[in-house]
């Protein structure tokens, strides 16, 4: 198993000298993988995943539900969980960074018996979690402390029922407690009530592959998400590329005047990162979708962009790092909910295009963005994989700027920078 323990690493950004050209293929979805780990973890006649993502955050998921006596089988991209007679404690977990490990292990493990302690890096312990922890109190759990680290006293299972919270500040919230959902006595009930939840997408994601697990969810009213008790039965999952990731390589093109084609690019897809093709367009790109993928080819000069990421939060580095190249300004709303992400995203992105010469602020809601010359400089990551990757897309088309932490894109990415040094040599990636 992996050593989790981070080390960073200073990269200076390589410069593009021509348009970038090549065809880059990214490995599976983050998101669809993790959902993936823990629905095979919860049927007992285990599951097959193929194409599955190899990253820390997938890396910790595995390790957490091994923990929780899981038995685990892991040859690159194939993950064989095996047949087993249901979750185990007690059992420590490690959550590292990844808000899917923090928010959807805990509502898994209060099926499970015995004391369960969660901790996670220091910036984890920042990131709300008072939210699926009240409900899981109310549904019946007994748990210390509101935050992570926290410990959960395992019962061999919850009564369940219904629960209202408040999922304004992350879709995650619905979707941990609706995964696990079935396993509870009487099922489960999640009502929101509060500002929109963000990134709806995800828990699209959630309720879809509940019913390829034979699981029965009723998504039918605003606000309201029904999950009927009964086992599991996980299917064998091919995984999608990760189409969030593949938006840096995209907005190479997209900066660069360049073309980039990711293959696999699926028809029908779930992941919010699918936005990133009308995202570009409205910018002035270029794209085509067909059977080779997905191609952005960018223009001699993007535009600026008046847009609502709310369902797609996890795309605004990518389009904060585009908009501050582009010629005219840009305005990015409804991501209010970015401030408790792995950094504070919106107050990172202003002080990262700021210290390059740009001209970024925070609004309520989200940021504004115009035009400035940039210059080269330290753009800084915060730990944070997608600040990381925003700055090797600035750095692109500005001479002289060094991301501090480029090691964090590990997070999701094992080899971004090979994976982007192969692009720019027009290799494939």
């Amino acid at each position: 198993m992996r050593d989790h323990r981070r080390m960073t690493q200073q990269w200076q950004a390589p410069v593009a000298t021509e348009p970038v050209r090549a065809t880059v293929a990214v490995p599976g979805s983050k998101s669809i993988t993790n959902r993936a780990l823990l629905l095979a973890a919860l049927s007992e006649r285990g599951a097959t995943l193929t194409g599955a993502l190899r990253s820390r955050d997938t890396d910790l998921m595995v390790t957490a539900l091994r923990a929780l006596g899981v038995p685990m089988t892991v040859d690159g991209d194939r993950v064989r969980v095996e047949p087993h007679a249901g979750l185990t404690g007690p059992a420590t977990v490690d959550c590292g960074l990844a808000g899917t490990v923090m928010r959807f292990v805990p509502p898994a493990a209060a099926l499970a018996d015995g004391e369960i302690r969660f901790d996670g890096d220091p910036r984890a312990r920042e990131r709300p979690m008072s939210t699926v922890l009240d409900a899981l109190r109310a549904l019946g759990a007994t748990i210390d402390g509101d935050a992570l680290p926290f410990t959960l006293h395992g019962k061999g299972g919850l009564p369940g029922g219904t629960v209202t919270i408040d999922a304004s500040a992350s879709s995650q919230f619905v979707s941990g407690l609706l995964l696990a959902g079935a396993g509870y006595d009487q099922g489960l009930t999640v009502l929101h009530d509060g500002k929109p939840v963000p990134s709806m997408p995800h828990i699209e994601m959630t309720v879809h592959m509940l019913r390829e697990a034979g699981v029965t969810v009723d998504d039918g009213e605003p606000d309201r998400w029904r999950v009927e008790p009964g086992a599991v039965t996980a299917p064998d999952w091919w995984i999608e590329p990760d189409l969030s990731n593949a938006t840096p390589f995209l907005a190479a093109a997209a900066v660069t005047g360049g073309s980039v084609t990711v293959p696999g690019w699926p028809a029908d897809t779930t992941q919010p990162g699918d936005a990133i093709g009308d995202i570009a367009a409205r910018m002035g790109c270029e794209v085509t979708r067909g059977p080779t993928g997905l191609t952005v080819t960018g223009p001699v000069r993007l535009s600026g962009v008046d847009i609502d990421l709310r369902d797609v939060g996890e795309l605004t580095p990518t389009v904060a790092a585009l908009a501050a190249l582009a010629e005219g300004s840009s305005v990015l709303r409804g991501i209010a909910h970015l401030r408790g992400h792995e950094t504070d995203r919106l107050a990172a992105l202003v002080a990262e295009i700021n210290g390059l010469g740009g001209d970024a602020r925070e609004t309520e809601d989200g940021l504004e963005i115009r035009p400035a010359a940039l210059h080269g400089g330290t753009w800084h990551a915060y730990a944070d994989h997608r600040m990381a990757t925003a700055g090797a897309i600035v750095g692109l088309v500005v001479p002289g700027v060094e991301v501090d932490d480029i090691a964090t894109t590990a997070k999701t990415l094992p080899d971004f920078p090979a994976m982007w040094q192969a692009m720019l040599s027009g290799r494939p990636a």
